[in-house]
């Protein structure tokens, strides 16, 4: 079997590694232990409010910036708002995704609420919207109302086990076509679903998907906007334990090295970016198959109920064993993507409406939780 790219970079951290003193090789082994706590603290708060947002702060989000603040001032009330130094202005100009990510989030909280025997009636946007961009608003008010008879939801049970699978996919293992039809099924909050495990379909998105992250790396602003966000060695994911993860033996010792940093990273000559470049292009043509939802427009309400079904989308894939991992470049909504934009809403929504989420299939090994801010970060109290 060829060795992957992303192994070809590991087997040279382990070379690295060697060759470090034994202090140094024993920091390159630990892991950012307090990033990851809150994936084993879930659901173990005293309040009702707390228990349900502990969960919720496990939901997938873009880039992990995890942009949900939340005020508990008001008894038995969450009032939802988004931090607005997380957002993307450059490859999500109009915060699209970032909406994406906190309907996410409230359906998470909704089934953790329902779990633990609570309803939740939920306002969206009281004070309205701006399609353009996003303020101080909030998102939306969700009420915790005590109901016996509040019907718990299966996938919950894999709230605390969904990845997003970042390597690339084993080749050798077909996405079988049940397994497509339990993802479509599981898609139940109003978005359309499609979704291809034929070869001819998954060879064109394939190609589709790797030119629009060429685009978005070899754009200044938009690649920037990532490497801005890099957390490179454990140090710096326990800092900040948002943004893009590079922790692990092999990032911790190109850190050691010098190899990689975000100056390396953005010089497109560099060992750093070229073997980067191609690890990811790696994954985007090792996918075998695609899933996507559509909705009719683009009102901030859609862009929540995207990430409702993207939520229980994820959530379904777990329970299969299904690795999925979004492919949002072609979705950014930038003048440099317009291509790949009007291709992508060509071949999947070809009756019109708005392509909301593009990802790629496949079985890979489980990788580690994505670092999250502990939930009294997130929280305003009074």
């Amino acid at each position: 079997m060829a060795i992957s790219r992303r192994k070809t970079l590991a087997i040279l951290g382990g070379g690295l590694v060697l060759a470090a003193t034994a202090g140094a090789g024993y920091a390159v082994t630990r892991v950012p232990a307090r990033a990851l706590e809150p994936w084993e603290k879930a659901g173990q708060h005293e309040d009702a409010r707390m228990r349900a947002l502990s969960w919720a702060i496990l939901a997938p989000n873009p880039h992990n910036r995890q942009p949900w603040l939340v005020d508990l001032r008001v008894p038995d009330e969450v009032t939802l708002r988004v931090y607005l130094d997380r957002l993307l202005p450059h490859t999500d100009p109009y915060s699209r995704q970032i909406v994406i990510g906190l309907g996410c989030f409230l359906d998470l909280m909704r089934m953790a609420a329902a779990d633990d025997g609570y309803r939740l009636d939920v306002t969206l946007f009281p004070e309205g919207w701006d399609p353009a961009r996003l303020d101080e608003r909030a998102i939306a008010v969700v009420r915790f109302v005590a109901d016996a008879n509040i019907a718990r939801d299966p996938l919950f049970a894999q709230a605390g086990l969904r990845r997003t699978l970042k390597d690339p996919f084993d080749m050798t293992r077909a996405v079988p076509p049940e397994a497509l039809a339990t993802l479509k099924a599981a898609v139940t909050a109003g978005c359309g679903v499609g979704g291809t495990i034929a070869p001819d379909e998954v060879e064109a998105l394939r190609a589709l998907s790797h030119n629009a992250l060429r685009i978005e790396v070899e754009t200044p602003h938009t690649y920037k906007e990532s490497v801005d966000l890099f957390r490179i060695g454990r140090a710096e994911v326990e800092a900040n334990p948002d943004g893009i993860d590079f922790s692990g033996p092999m990032f911790e010792t190109l850190a050691l090295t010098g190899m990689m940093t975000r100056e390396a990273a953005m010089d497109m000559s560099s060992f750093v970016f070229t073997s980067g470049m191609a690890a990811v292009l790696e994954n985007c043509d090792t996918a075998m198959g695609h899933v996507w939802l559509t909705t009719p427009g683009n009102t901030r309400e859609e862009q929540i109920m995207a990430g409702r079904d993207w939520l229980r989308l994820n959530l379904a894939a777990t329970a299969l064993g299904l690795g999925v991992q979004p492919l949002s470049q072609a979705l950014q909504e930038y003048a440099e993507m317009a291509g790949p934009y009007a291709e992508v809403h060509r071949r999947l929504a070809p009756g019109g409406g708005v392509v909301q989420m593009f990802a790629r299939l496949g079985y890979g090994a489980q990788p580690a939780p994505s670092p999250r801010w502990p939930v009294e970060a997130k929280v305003v109290a009074g």
